[in-house]
């Protein structure tokens, strides 16, 4: 009697990528293609949550900011029309690509 075997759950397609598509990934990526032009990547809930992605992006904890150094990064209380949100200002100064 012939016992079939069932088919795999595992997709076996090769070794991941490098680095990971993220949200940040794709900022970082928009950030260098206009260097040294800042641009609002974030609106947290509060100034501490901005200012801590600021400084995340600053020293490049995050693997698409990379190195630490190439990206200036803010956190700023904006309040316009009676309403007020924090946002993270960031740019790309690492040198054209």
């Amino acid at each position: 009697m012939r016992t079939e075997q069932p088919s795999s759950l595992v997709e076996f397609i090769g070794p991941p990528p490098k680095q990971r598509n993220t949200k940040h990934t794709r900022i970082a990526s928009d950030l260098r293609a206009h260097p040294n032009v800042w641009g609002v990547v974030g609106k947290p809930a509060s100034i501490t949550r901005a200012a801590s992605a600021a400084q995340a992006i600053r020293n490049a904890r995050l693997p698409a900011y990379s190195p630490a150094g190439t990206f200036e990064a803010v956190a700023r209380t904006v309040t316009s029309g009676g309403s007020t949100e924090h946002r993270v200002y960031a740019r790309y100064v690492g040198g054209e690509q």
